[in-house]
């Protein structure tokens, strides 16, 4: 049973990702924090070394950092680049060996800094980062579309790689399915890579179950990255048990709810102009008030387990299965500090039951936007010839 520490509740307005992926509706994998509050003094301990995980054959800390907002907020602010370094390396420091990043969240700036960031210990830690939006590769310009083509891809990589000051992706995502390449295609891009070892591993994110198992058939894969919280338990019904099935690890992106299950949204919260939960519809006004009976169930849970609310939400996924690994992002110190100390919040098997019952009994109103919710149903567009 992991050591329980004193209670500090009432965490953050965070904010989700930033820049070029604001006005697309299926964002990023990796959902980042960004506070709109100073961060105040984290007063919990938090481990020296992290425990481990396996995502496929590969190992990795039990919770990573998302690095999406470390170049650019949601409000367009320019975070300080030498303190996202240092949260960055004193992450390193704490056990954090496993870093969220994609060619999209800047666009390309977020790998520069990840590169920079872990370049004194790059052999130490597992990269990974994301292909599949139509990016300018010279300019970082974001276009419409996805652009999974294999000689797209090839380029994207050499790009990456001289991004992140590496000789090679530990683990590489296709950020969105493209429905004009046939996955097959794509698993043939990357077994390219591996080849000529630039790739190491390769995942999907927000993927349906058939392309799932087409894409491990093909090449087999190591992870999926998904959304899923205690706000959104959407992969548990088809895809969780299919990950199961294949052997493959799972990484939930916006495991903290974009910011909701901290406890720092209440039914007076009104989001401003640009921040994607104004328009989804789990966060309008007729569905929030509602809603907030789940932070209530966590804020006893916190007080139970003397931890944040935050860190009961990560504790819990973390408690679904032994290769689930979140990824929390963030660009406070503070916060950093906070999520990573989920790892010390261990449930009993009568408690995550107990848990389990308590989360369960609260029925989510508005979930994720329609069209999101369709790969969750094993709804997916025929694979293109």
């Amino acid at each position: 049973m992991a050591s329980e520490r004193k209670n500090t509740m009432g965490r953050r307005t965070l904010l989700l990702s930033a820049g070029a992926l604001a006005a697309t509706p299926l964002l990023g994998c990796a959902a980042s924090q960004v506070s709109a509050k100073p961060a105040a003094p984290s007063r919990l301990p938090v481990p020296t070394a992290l425990g481990r995980r396996r995502l496929g054959s590969l190992e990795v800390s039990s919770v990573g950092l998302g690095v999406q907002n470390m170049s650019r907020t949601y409000q367009t602010t320019v975070p300080s680049r030498p303190e996202m370094l240092n949260i960055i390396r004193t992450a390193f420091d704490r056990g954090v060996t496993f870093f969220d990043a994609a060619e999209a969240y800047g666009p390309h700036e977020v790998e520069r800094i990840l590169g920079e960031g872990v370049a004194p210990f790059r052999d130490k830690v597992v990269i990974a980062t994301k292909f599949g939006w139509n990016i300018d590769l010279e300019t970082g310009e974001r276009r419409p579309g996805l652009n999974s083509r294999p000689e797209h891809i090839q380029r994207v990589v050499e790009g990456m790689l001289k991004r992140l000051r590496t000789n090679r992706i530990d683990l590489l995502y296709q950020h969105r399915v493209d429905p004009a390449v046939p996955i097959e295609d794509v698993a043939g891009a990357i077994k390219d890579l591996m080849a000529q070892g630039k790739v190491l591993h390769w995942g999907l994110c927000e993927m349906g179950p058939q392309t799932l198992r087409r894409a491990h058939a093909a090449l087999p894969v190591s992870a999926v990255q998904n959304e899923y919280s205690m706000l959104w338990r959407g992969p548990e019904a088809v895809i969780l048990p299919l990950c199961q099935e294949l052997g493959i690890g799972f990484v939930p992106w916006s495991p903290l709810g974009v910011g909701f299950l901290t406890g720092a949204i209440d039914a007076k919260t009104r989001f401003a102009p640009g921040d994607i939960r104004g328009i989804e519809p789990r966060f309008a006004p007729e569905n929030l008030p509602h809603n907030l009976a789940l932070i209530e169930r966590l804020k006893h849970w916190a007080e139970r387990k003397r931890a944040t609310p935050a860190q009961i939400a990560l504790a819990w996924l973390m408690a679904q299965k032994p290769w689930v690994v979140p990824i929390p992002g963030t660009t406070q110190m503070a916060h950093m500090l906070e999520n990573i100390g989920a790892a010390d919040v261990g449930f009993t098997s009568a408690e995550l039951a107990e848990l389990n019952s308590a989360v369960s009994a609260v029925e989510i109103r508005g979930a994720r936007l329609p069209e999101q919710v369709l790969v969750f149903s094993g709804v997916e567009a025929p694979p293109k010839k």
